[in-house]
């Protein structure tokens, strides 16, 4: 297995409000670990939210104190508690400082356990599978948009270009019921996985996506393509990128 990561402020933007990690070797009792997290708030701190989001879900894990005890059955329980704990601090510091409230961030993580890919998400960062069939997205979009979509109040090709696409509905820092999904996959045919945030996948349609994931190269310059090619179409936000290639 490899992978590459990378982040970019893009074209427009003043600062980058995303954030990444990836380990491919064991953090705490995962076997490895790959997080996405884009803040939102502007001027609120996003980017201090999708940092300091990622830094508490790590140090959680990495510290757990019970690790000895950890079976690959209890992965995803641990992930998921985990991107509760960084929802906590992120509420946290909102409260404590009036320039960080109303701060919040997606959080889109997976593990690769095996024949296993197990993943947790809040927000609208996006798992994406590429298997010989072609691409397939993983993770729910938790946004307005996504929710209107689905319950057929609009159109795919409105949602496409609807105003408010980019209002999500979930996302760490949120006072309120704060769930996050879980889900476990089989590998079976997966070939290699991407992470992003939506300054890739608004620039790029899922075609084009496909045609850079499953060209050649390294995973390092696949993953550099990607975030190249979303500056060229205009680069409107910040594009964060993880690829992960299990069986190529």
């Amino acid at each position: 297995m490899f992978a590459a990561g990378l982040t970019d402020i893009g074209k427009t933007r003043s600062q980058n409000q995303d954030a990444i990690y990836f380990s491919l070797g064991p953090v705490g009792p995962l076997p490895n670990l790959f997080i996405v997290a884009d803040g939102i708030g502007g001027h609120n701190a996003g980017e201090v939210a999708s940092t300091q989001g990622i830094a508490t879900a790590i140090g959680y894990i990495s510290n757990f104190q019970v690790a000895e005890f950890v079976t690959p059955d209890d992965y995803l329980d641990l992930l998921v508690t985990a991107i509760q704990k960084a929802n906590d601090k992120v509420c946290e510091m909102a409260e404590a400082n009036e320039e960080m409230q109303g701060m919040g961030t997606t959080f889109t993580a997976c593990v690769v356990d095996g024949e296993k890919l197990l993943i947790a998400h809040v927000g609208d960062s996006r798992i994406y599978a590429f298997t010989p069939a072609g691409i397939n997205q993983l993770t729910t979009d938790h946004t307005y948009v996504n929710h209107m979509l689905q319950t057929g109040q609009i159109t795919a090709e409105e949602a496409q270009n609807h105003p408010q696409r980019n209002m999500i509905t979930r996302s760490l820092g949120s006072q309120n019921l704060f769930e996050v999904d879980g889900l476990v996959t089989d590998i079976n045919d997966i070939i290699t996985i991407l992470i992003c945030s939506d300054g890739l996948t608004d620039m790029l349609d899922d075609k084009a996506i496909h045609e850079i994931v499953s060209g050649a190269g390294f995973v390092e310059s696949r993953t550099k393509f990607l975030v190249e090619e979303a500056n060229l179409r205009g680069g409107n936000d910040n594009i964060s990128v993880i690829l992960i290639d299990i069986k190529r």
